[in-house]
């Protein structure tokens, strides 16, 4: 378990994030279509996890705006948002935004996510969503940078995320 804090205060958040050079788990989440989509779906492509509690607060939104700035000139990249957002909305924000170099993932059906990667947040308002967090991984799902954003209110680092594709 680690703590992070909500403005100040503190957030416990369940489970681990995988540690560098590990194997990622793998994981079932739910795409925009409402079809099951798997890790594997992705194979031989490098991946970015942004993970993050809700894709309607400025942060969380910031951060698919930039990580989808940024996809476009990412050679074998697949940037993935992926919170507990219900397709309709991931869909609906990036719809209004223009934003088509993410794909969002829900965990509608696949909440074992939260603690397989270590960023269920297990109390206060936000209890249930998960936690801010980037891992990126390469194209045969190896851990090559992971972040759990210490503020959950804070952006994460995304220069360090997208050097490690480097």
């Amino acid at each position: 378990m680690a703590q992070v804090t909500l403005k100040g205060n503190p957030v416990q958040v369940g489970g681990t994030l995988p540690a560098t050079g590990s194997q990622a788990p793998a994981f079932t989440l739910v795409d925009a279509t409402l079809t099951d989509t798997s890790l594997k779906d992705f194979a031989g492509q490098r991946k970015v996890l942004n993970i993050f509690p809700s894709i309607d607060t400025p942060t969380c939104a910031t951060s698919v705006r930039t990580f989808n700035a940024q996809a476009s000139a990412l050679e074998n990249t697949i940037v993935l948002c992926i919170s507990a957002d219900l397709p309709f909305a991931q869909t609906r924000f990036c719809g209004a935004e223009g934003l088509d170099n993410v794909k969002t993932l829900s965990t509608l059906r696949g909440r074992d996510f939260h603690d397989t990667y270590g960023v269920s947040i297990n109390d206060g308002p936000l209890a249930g969503l998960t936690a801010r967090a980037v891992i990126v991984l390469d194209e045969n799902d190896t851990v090559l940078h992971t972040e759990l954003v210490p503020e959950i209110a804070d952006e994460p680092n995304y220069e360090a995320a997208l050097n490690a594709l480097n």
